[in-house]
């Protein structure tokens, strides 16, 4: 994985896990260790899942450039039902508390999803090829009349 991909991931990544830790410790002395734990499996699944969206989408810009926006608009919903999906699966579980699973799920979806649109805001992505070094002269591309 290229190091600016590696840097999309940790600007993203980090903030969810410091809002999952901080949404564990809440949980635990809100709901006891079964919000603890709720929070921290809440924190995972959403790190998991997108980051391997990221993941996902970033070679999906290098290899098929033109299908970007769609498939990322496609990745986002498909994220967000299966988040949901998990919420409605775990709403009735006994291994935490599914009201901190839930709401840290929500909140860590937020995070991450706030931390990328900065760290899109602040990388520097060269939108215009620079010029080449070599000084070869510039073809024409139009008509010669």
């Amino acid at each position: 994985m290229p190091s600016h991909d590696v840097r999309n991931l940790l600007h993203t990544a980090v903030p969810t896990a410091a809002a999952g830790a901080v949404a564990a410790v809440v949980s635990g002395v809100v709901a006891g260790g079964k919000g603890a734990l709720g929070a921290g499996v809440g924190a995972l699944i959403v790190i998991l899942f997108m980051g391997i969206g990221l993941v996902v989408l970033e070679r999906t810009a290098k290899s098929l450039p033109h299908l970007f926006q769609a498939m990322g608009l496609m990745l986002y919903t498909a994220q967000l039902l299966l988040l949901f999906i998990f919420m409605a699966a775990f709403k009735n579980t006994t291994l935490f508390n599914p009201k901190a699973f839930a709401a840290t799920l929500v909140a860590a979806t937020l995070v991450w999803i706030g931390a990328q649109a900065r760290a899109h805001m602040k990388a520097k992505i060269l939108y215009v090829e620079p010029e080449s070094s070599k000084g070869s002269a510039p073809q024409k591309s139009g008509s010669s009349t």
